[in-house]
């Protein structure tokens, strides 16, 4: 990942939030929503059917958020991808996407 940098958070069961900012310039954009596309792409693969809310039974969902700002000036949009998951999701997501 070249532009989503995760932050998480975990519970004393092991479900976890896993939460990635990236704010970048009009030429960039394509490539942060690639890289969304990618983890979505690997959760929707890796744990078919399994994404709703987890209080409803789901091992995963997601929240995405664009925004646009202008920043110093300059126009940028900001992108938020918010990832709720299942302890087994997230050693999944950990094991592909968090291993340096």
């Amino acid at each position: 990942m070249q532009y989503l940098d995760f932050d998480t958070s975990e519970d004393e069961h092991g479900y976890a939030s896993l939460e990635a900012m990236a704010s970048v310039p009009a030429p960039q954009v394509a490539a942060v929503q690639a890289e969304i596309q990618q983890v979505l792409d690997w959760a929707h693969t890796a744990f078919p059917g399994l994404q709703a809310p987890l209080d409803e039974g789901g091992e995963w969902d997601f929240q995405v958020q664009q925004q646009p700002e202008l920043v110093a000036g300059q126009h940028r949009q900001t992108f938020t991808l918010s990832l709720t998951g299942s302890p087994q999701f997230c050693e999944a997501f950990r094991g592909r996407f968090l291993v340096g």
